[in-house]
């Protein structure tokens, strides 16, 4: 059978999703609760790669088990037992064989997390960067549609990467305020086809400085276009970014 978990955890003590040689990752723990529940091995597939640091609302994986009883409902009762509190499956059902939590995905939205203050707030640090000031929720939106489309985003890569291409879609990048303790909180929501590595985290390093006018739609327009890395902002704190939602076909 096919089982297909959603997943949610805190990044902050893990090397990423992949399993690295001398860190711990979110897929080890997974996997080490599979064989400690079930006494199997199984290798674990996730619909991406996050990066250390980052965090996950729904990150889907799938992983396949034969003669095993445990319902796919249930699967994430068997598994929680054995994985560390900062790691949670919270669904789990089954697929047919032809399901791929990666290769079937077809949009996924990340939520990149900021609030102004003039000092650290403890209470948020965990999960959110702070920013000395900001532009006003108007030019933020507005800016914002620049980031929106098909494009090379070559330049919002950062190196080592290996994929085959570096054109993608997004679909949306909506911003979202709050007030609260402290002062402003404030939410980028960005939905696409798929993302480079550290592309998120660029793309909100650029609006901010695309809202507050230290750089340009021009400059953004040659970034796309000549794929330099040095026309883009900077490349923003992995903690601020959360994997909120992965969407498939059906």
């Amino acid at each position: 059978m096919r089982y297909v978990l959603k997943i949610a955890y805190d990044g902050t003590a893990y090397a990423g999703w992949q399993r690295q040689a001398n860190a711990l990752s979110v897929q080890e723990c997974l996997e080490n609760a599979v064989q400690c529940a079930l006494h199997i091995d199984t290798h674990i597939t996730a619909s991406g790669r996050t990066d250390a640091g980052v965090h996950a609302a729904g990150q889907i994986c799938h992983f396949d088990l034969d003669n095993v009883s445990v319902p796919p409902e249930k699967m994430p009762d068997c598994l929680n037992r054995f994985l560390p509190p900062d790691i949670r499956a919270i669904e789990g059902w089954s697929a047919d064989e032809n399901f791929d939590s990666n290769r079937s995905a077809k949009r996924k939205t990340y939520c990149y997390s900021l609030y102004v203050s003039e000092r650290e707030m403890p209470l948020k640090e965990r999960f959110a960067v702070r920013i000395d000031s900001a532009p006003t929720l108007d030019k933020l939106q507005e800016t914002a549609r620049f980031l929106e489309g098909k494009h090379d985003y070559k330049a919002f890569c950062a190196s080592g990467s290996s994929v085959k291409t570096t054109v993608r879609t997004v679909y949306e990048v909506r911003v979202e305020e709050t007030q609260s303790f402290g002062g402003r909180d404030i939410k980028i929501y960005v939905t696409g086809n798929g993302f480079l590595y550290n592309m998120v985290r660029t793309m909100v390093g650029e609006l901010l400085d695309l809202a507050c006018g230290k750089r340009t739609e021009e400059s953004l327009r040659l970034a796309y276009e000549t794929g330099e890395r040095n026309l883009l902002g900077k490349t923003m704190p992995a903690k601020g970014l959360t994997l909120m939602r992965v969407e498939y076909e059906n």
